[in-house]
């Protein structure tokens, strides 16, 4: 076996959500929601699935969805976008299993922040790069000019770059996105920006996109999901947009992952992306409530919460909340003993990680909510 799987264990979120399944818990652990999916979007999959075409997509995408994304970020974020500088792939993971495939060479460096997602580190090794690792740290979790400086340097490549940041729900601001940029255009470095919480963020915040930095269009693959834009995460849609020589070459290598995507659910897709401002500000505001529900109900039991400024996700700081152990053993704690799944945030390092900081997914209803509120209390008075 490939020894860069062989060492790998067991995913932490197939750990935890198991333990939940064995216990009975309520899984705040694994990123996935109860509400909030557009019942039209639903509907026009199932439509499409009946009238329209069942065989293979064009590999690039259908037409109408590429027409969708360029139409979509050209409204939202004022990005300018043509349909041939995007390509639809099965989920997001696959698309950056795609652009890093085709853009890391073996001994390529490659700098990544973590905590990072899970998936980031691995295909980087896969693909014979060199990984430069970002520490961030809690409560603010900055991006700073001197570990920068340290991570990039003659052989720098490629940046894989998430914002809004999970695990951490941080949205990056204008200053820090600068920062990365002129690294990227010093050192003449391609990025991954990993954004497919784009338009979860919250308290009037607003994104930018890593490409809208200057000298960062002819230089980004933008990674977006439908699956966290709809809270549809199981229909696995997702699209890189990139410059036409990036997306020529984003594209060879997807042809030989999965190929093509799912057609009714590309034409539910693109209908939803026409959908107006007044859509993405409800499905903000009704995960913002949710958001501090779980808040609200952690502070009052003594937890001190970090703030949760995009994603569905807020973490709480051990440490600060009077816990002596740390968060692998809160967390296996809660899910055996007091019915909760949590996610510790020190399996989001590769190295050199924080082991005080727990993660919660918000996006639940709110007797599960109410329910992960009164174990977490539980197992803090253990």
């Amino acid at each position: 076996m490939n020894p860069i799987f062989a060492g790998l264990p067991t995913t932490v979120f197939e750990h935890f959500s198991g333990l939940a399944r064995e216990h009975g818990a309520v899984n705040l652990g694994q990123g996935f929601p109860d509400f909030g999916w557009p019942d039209d979007v639903v509907a026009a999959a199932a439509e499409a699935l009946r009238t329209q075409s069942n065989q293979y997509a064009p590999m690039r995408g259908l037409p109408a969805l590429r027409e969708a994304v360029a139409d979509h970020y050209r409204a939202h974020q004022g990005l300018e976008v043509a349909p041939d500088q995007v390509v639809v792939t099965s989920g997001a993971t696959e698309a950056l299993a795609a652009a890093i495939l085709a853009l890391v060479k073996p001994g390529d460096e490659v700098v990544l922040f973590q905590p990072l997602y899970d998936a980031y580190l691995p295909m980087v090794l896969r693909a014979g790069g060199v990984p430069k690792l970002v520490r961030l740290t809690p409560p603010d979790w900055r991006i700073e000019e001197d570990a920068l400086a340290e991570a990039f340097g003659e052989r720098t490549r490629l940046v894989i770059f998430n914002n809004p940041h999970n695990p951490t729900a941080r949205l990056f601001g204008r200053e820090e996105l600068e920062l990365l940029a002129r690294h990227c255009v010093a050192r003449d470095a391609l990025a991954i920006s990993d954004e497919v919480w784009e338009h979860l963020v919250f308290d009037g915040r607003v994104f930018h996109s890593l490409a809208a930095m200057p000298g960062m269009a002819e230089r980004t693959v933008k990674i977006g999901s439908a699956g966290k834009i709809f809270s549809l995460t199981g229909w696995k849609v997702g699209w890189a947009v990139a410059p036409p020589p990036l997306a020529d070459a984003f594209s060879k290598a997807h042809q030989f992952l999965t190929f093509s995507t799912a057609p009714n659910l590309q034409a539910a897709v693109a209908q939803g992306l026409a959908k107006g401002a007044d859509y993405y500000a409800g499905m903000r505001a009704g995960f913002a409530a949710a958001r501090d529900r779980l808040a609200a109900g952690l502070g009052a039991e003594g937890f001190a919460v970090l703030p949760a400024e995009g994603t569905y996700f807020l973490n709480v700081d051990l440490e600060h909340s009077g816990v002596a152990s740390g968060d692998t053993a809160f967390c296996e704690q809660a899910v055996r003993e007091t019915g909760v799944a949590a996610i510790p945030l020190s399996a989001f390092y590769a190295e050199a990680p924080v082991t005080s900081v727990v993660r919660l997914c918000f996006a639940k209803g709110e007797e599960v909510l109410a329910r992960g509120i009164e174990g977490l209390a539980r197992a803090r008075r253990l």
